[in-house]
């Protein structure tokens, strides 16, 4: 009943030395002080959060009838979701099935448990395959949204039993900001913006990243282009990827009379009759109590941006400046119920990936790490890890491979044939990179590979040695060392024209550029331990009434691994849905 880890694997927050039932009474007491507190309102249930997970719950018990708020510690909703390409991995969902995708129960159950092992009991993977589909198309059914296939987003094991390299993963489809009205200027923005009179699905891409060497990127640079025409002639604010993800769910709230509450962060869980009844929050600069009739759904995001927490519970080096996650998850859902004796799984984890940490905000490297002539470095010059691998295995490895030489940071080594060939970040191929970005030692370039190896301290016959055998395989095809390109999922991000493997090419064109690499991360994957009906449990198994989590402040029923792009969306979503159904008497 560990809900994700092994003992031995997952962190604890000490509940004090006198114990679980201690601190159960300091709660009791602490609630007895917060029932005189001004009442902001009495709902049947309450939500924590307006994220993905949050607003899935809200707007769930909503249409079981159940009164509801959202309580939002931000001045803006959507959280790390409004700022993700909101890619929602669900297998059998009714999107893919309609396209066609040849999905099963027998073989998403196959691969999740193949991929996910025995650190999540089998009852929560269930509950997840099975309730998925159910709330995607709930969700369709309640509100403005409607989703598109990611076709050829290869789950990221696809060779696994059960793995589809065509992939399972579906996104938002491009919706009209104009539905929210005045609310639409309080949607958090995204990571990263589209560009300008272009309406981009996360899909796109990947083609986008090769329009100046490939007639399919150019078609699709024009596609993104007409489609914005369009939307701009017919007077709409398009939004797509996260943006749509969270204004379309809050035109469901919208719709359905939930209120979202912002400016309003959680200090405390409220406790009465042994059982979670409501929220201590703060508003208007002062404490408020928000009371539950039936229970509290916690849906506040992870703690990437807590630095205590990351330090005590995460490898070094680590910081909060390497996150793209909203800059309000600060652990505050998963402290207040630890304070009531929750169990914590999967803190030292994360939804990791490589990231450049350019000036003002790192940037989470997905194409520019996979496209063929570039390669990743430690410090000692050498490669040590399969540039092309799932974003959160590389940075497991990194980790892995830095304790005995040095690989955090690392460094990706391109050459000027790759820069006149692709996009990297927004940056068109050719055009130089802003001056800030080597200021901040973030980029470097020289004329020379050993000229390079000075810049960025690291041994140059080590990096020329490296370079040359990386060549060599190049040219053939075939990566003995690290196996880039033997996965369908290592092909996504790269150049089809590129033979006979279109994840290799040589590095042979000065001048040489290199990136620094650090381990970067959409939020961290631990927090409150649930089950598989999403409630959250004690240490000793035993369920704390009235308390349940989704999202990033619950331990991922991914466990330490990624099914595909969308494993932090989609769970959280549906296990927001399983939440509401549980408060609201639904079979499971």
């Amino acid at each position: 009943m560990n809900g994700g880890v092994n003992p031995s694997r997952r962190h604890v927050l000490a509940a004090g030395a006198a114990g679980t039932a201690a601190a159960l009474a300091g709660v009791s007491a602490q609630g007895a002080q917060a029932a005189d507190l001004p009442l902001l309102g009495t709902y049947d249930v309450v939500v924590i959060g307006s994220g993905a997970a949050g607003m899935t719950a809200a707007l769930t018990a909503a249409k079981q009838g159940l009164s509801c708020v959202v309580l939002e510690k931000a001045a803006t909703f959507g959280g790390s979701a409004a700022r993700s390409g909101a890619g929602i991995w669900i297998p059998n969902n009714s999107v893919i099935l309609a396209a066609g995708v040849p999905d099963t129960p027998a073989k998403a159950a196959a691969y999740l448990a193949a991929v996910v092992g025995p650190d999540v009991p089998a009852d929560r993977q269930r509950a997840f395959l099975a309730h998925g589909p159910a709330m995607l198309s709930f969700v369709m059914a309640n509100s403005p949204l409607r989703f598109r296939w990611m076709e050829g987003y290869s789950d990221y094991y696809p060779e696994l039993p059960g793995g589809l390299p065509g992939g399972r993963s579906v996104e938002p489809d491009q919706l009209d900001g104009n539905l929210l009205g005045a609310e639409l200027a309080r949607l958090n923005p995204p990571y990263m913006s589209v560009p300008a009179g272009m309406v981009v699905f996360s899909a796109d891409y990947k083609w986008l990243a090769l329009a100046a060497v490939s007639a399919k990127g150019a078609a699709v640079a024009a596609e993104c282009l007409a489609r914005g025409t369009a939307a701009a002639l017919r007077g709409e604010k398009p939004l797509t990827m996260g943006q749509s993800l969270a204004a379309g769910l809050r035109a469901g709230l919208w719709s359905a009379g939930v209120p979202v509450r912002l400016g309003t962060p959680l200090t405390e869980l409220y406790v009465e009759g042994g059982a979670v009844r409501g929220a201590v929050v703060t508003r208007d600069g002062g404490p408020a109590l928000v009371r539950a009739r039936r229970g509290v759904i916690v849906g506040s995001g992870g703690f990437e941006h807590n630095a205590a927490m990351r330090e005590r519970y995460q490898r070094a080096p680590i910081g909060t400046d390497w996150t793209v996650g909203a800059k309000e998850n600060t652990g505050d859902g998963i402290r207040a119920g630890q304070r009531l004796g929750a169990a914590l799984g999967l803190m030292d984890d994360a939804w990791w990936g490589p990231a450049i940490p350019l000036p003002g905000q790192p940037y989470f490297c997905l194409a520019e790490r996979t496209l063929p002539g570039g390669l990743l470095i430690n410090a000692a010059g050498s490669r040590f890890v399969n540039e092309a691998a799932p974003y959160s295995d590389v940075v497991h490895t990194m980790y892995e491979a830095d304790a005995t030489s040095p690989a955090i940071p690392s460094w990706l080594i391109v050459d000027q044939n790759y820069r006149n060939r692709y996009l990297f970040k927004d940056v068109a191929p050719t055009l130089p990179f802003p001056a800030g970005w080597y200021d901040s030692g973030a980029a470097h370039k020289a004329w020379t590979l050993d000229a390079l190896a000075a810049s960025i301290g690291v041994p140059a016959t080590a990096l020329r040695t490296t370079v040359d055998r990386f060549n060599s395989q190049a040219l053939k095809g075939k990566d003995p060392d690290f196996h880039r390109g033997d996965s369908a999922y290592d092909h996504y991000y790269t150049d089809p024209s590129v033979l006979p493997n279109s994840c290799l090419a040589p590095l042979w064109l000065p001048p040489y550029h290199a990136f620094r690499i650090v381990p970067g991360d959409l939020g961290t994957k631990g927090g409150l331990v649930t089950d598989a009906r999403a409630r959250v449990l004690r240490e000793d198994g035993s369920v704390i009434p009235g308390l349940y989590a989704a999202g990033n402040a619950s331990a991922a029923v991914m466990g330490h691994s990624y099914a595909g792009a969308g494993s932090t969306i989609g769970p959280a979503m549906t296990f927001g849905y399983i939440a509401a159904r549980d408060i609201a008497g639904l079979p499971g």
